[in-house]
């Protein structure tokens, strides 16, 4: 593939990625206005963030085998229009059960695409550009949930209004929409190849069971790792601002842009990781040194022993390790995907995204509603651990080449 025409298949699976971390924080940044308009807590907010996530769970997986059996592009423009009907039901709603419903569609809408961007990565991009391609499409992500709080909050400030605000939403999908429409050649997966694998290699394949990737650990310990990793960033993405209001008093109007700090150090970090994932052989000592580095920035923002511009600083800070371990991670998921199977496996190895969403969404909610505002922190530090364990995990299962028979 040319340059030009790698870029071309990298930007629009970036930008498609960007709308749907977007719509990931659909709800979130206006929790205020429906505790303020409906008398809904926080626990029940968390909720929603659990629905959201519960269908996008099972949805991915799901999603993985209507991949690989029909291909991405048509699920990916079906995704983007479950994201315009969320916007549209969230602007109408009346009450916990119009919200809810945004959330599921939402959710629906967000099933789809991480089989469907690492499939047109790995069959359109080529091999030298890939873990650029990764880095990108992490980047665009983190861009996206940065985006989302700015948006709907600056929107709903300005139109006094956060229904607006959610139109807005629905219009900036439906553009999104156009664009895919409007380039669709370059996301035809069918039309590429399995970067990975040669020719020869193509041709020995025997036909297998399409549930055969189960039985590998690595997919379960990937699974794993996402689980934990996830679930930190709920407790940060979610409640940062209004823990970080409690502990040190500080105005809501500047908190709330601490998540957008940590989701631009994100970026940054992305940045970097994709040039260090082309370096180095044992990704995952990248991802556990950055991941422990943010676990102890996140650690001593929980403490109350800082200033609180000091402390909104490192929590901000802590985004740029989860960020560069970013593309280390998804290097690891490929390495552990046989061809043809890469939409069940990331599929299947994704869910755990969403399943720590899910579960850690109400339990951070309730911690915050018992005056808990330090568990914010805590909690999401120890969680970070978790990940970095599971990582060194999977590391040693590629070290030992066990992670499938079938892999490049």
């Amino acid at each position: 593939m040319a340059l030009r025409d790698d870029a071309r298949t990298i930007g629009l699976v970036g930008l498609a990625h960007g709308t749907s971390h977007f719509f990931h924080l659909l709800l979130p940044p206006l929790f205020p206005a429906f505790i303020r308009d409906f008398g809904l807590t926080y626990s029940e907010l968390g909720l929603l963030v659990s629905a959201f996530f519960v269908v996008s769970a099972i949805g991915q997986a799901l999603a993985g085998f209507l991949v690989d059996k029909v291909g991405a592009r048509p699920v990916l423009l079906a995704a983007l229009g479950c994201f315009v009907v969320a916007a549209l039901a969230a602007a109408g709603a009346n009450g916990y059960a119009g919200l809810a419903l945004a959330a599921v569609l939402a959710g629906l809408g967000n099933s789809a695409f991480h089989p469907v961007n690492f499939t047109i990565l790995n069959k359109r991009v080529s091999q030298p550009r890939l873990g650029h391609a990764y880095s990108v499409h992490g980047i665009t992500g983190n861009l996206g949930w940065a985006l989302a709080p700015v948006f709907l909050a600056g929107l709903t400030a300005l139109s006094g209004s956060w229904r607006i605000a959610y139109l807005a939403a629905a219009a900036l999908a439906a553009l999104v929409l156009v664009v895919m429409l409007r380039n669709r050649a370059a996301l035809d997966d069918r039309s590429g190849t399995w970067v990975h694998q040669t020719p020869a290699r193509a041709s020995s394949l025997a036909p297998e069971h399409p549930l055969t990737f189960l039985k590998q650990p690595s997919v379960w310990l990937c699974f794993g790792f996402f689980f934990w990793s996830t679930a930190a960033l709920t407790a940060i993405q979610s409640f940062a601002s209004p823990a970080l209001q409690k502990i040190y008093g500080l105005p809501l109007s500047l908190t709330a842009f601490v998540v957008t700090a940590y989701m631009l150090c994100g970026a940054a970090g992305m940045a970097v990781g994709g040039f260090l994932v082309a370096r180095t052989e044992r990704v995952e000592r990248t991802i556990g040194w950055a991941m422990a580095g943010a676990a102890l920035l996140l650690l001593l923002a929980g403490t109350g022993w800082l200033p609180g511009l000091a402390a909104c600083a490192l929590a901000a800070l802590a985004g740029f390790g989860t960020g560069l371990a970013a593309p280390s991670r998804d290097m690891l998921i490929k390495r552990a995907a046989p061809p043809g199977a890469t939409g069940r496996v990331y599929g299947a190895v994704y869910s755990g995204l969403d399943i720590g969403f899910a579960l850690a969404a109400p339990v951070f909610g309730a911690l915050l509603d018992r005056g808990h505002a330090a568990g914010i922190f805590y909690g999401a530090a120890l969680l970070l651990l978790f990940g970095v364990a599971t990582a060194w995990l999977v590391g040693l299962h590629v070290a030992r080449g066990r992670v499938f028979a079938l892999a490049a």
